[in-house]
């Protein structure tokens, strides 16, 4: 246990970094836009669909690259993932269900906390 935890900080400092230099090197470039988190969110979710099929035979590195690098890169690409196997489970109206609610849900929960967090004095 205590080397797959090791893994999964290891690969989240650098998942970390990566979505640090990306983001920062990539600015808002297309009509406002955050086109570094769109790119994190979409490589992340590529890598984990690469991951998903290649480390069926080598769970070992599960640790540091699925948990540890993908998510200091983008927790976007477990959202994905979660939506793919319900799709791929014939879980179609489960897998829409869980989009919306997660969508919904966490903008409603950022714009709840940023309210929060400005209604108490500095």
């Amino acid at each position: 246990m205590i080397q797959s935890l090791l893994l999964v900080a290891l690969g989240g400092a650098a998942g970390s970094v990566a979505r640090f230099l990306l983001v920062a090197g990539a600015g808002r470039l297309v009509a406002g836009w955050p086109v570094g988190t769109l790119l994190v969110n979409v490589a992340g979710s590529f890598a984990i669909g690469v991951l998903f099929v290649v480390l069926t035979q080598r769970a070992q590195m599960a640790p540091l690259l699925v948990a540890g690098f993908l998510g200091g890169f983008t927790t976007f690409s477990a959202f994905s993932l979660d939506t793919l196997k319900l799709w791929e489970g014939g879980q179609a109206m489960q897998a829409a269900a869980y989009v919306a609610a997660s969508v919904i849900l966490s903008l409603a929960a950022v714009a709840l906390g940023a309210a929060l967090a400005r209604s108490i004095p500095a």
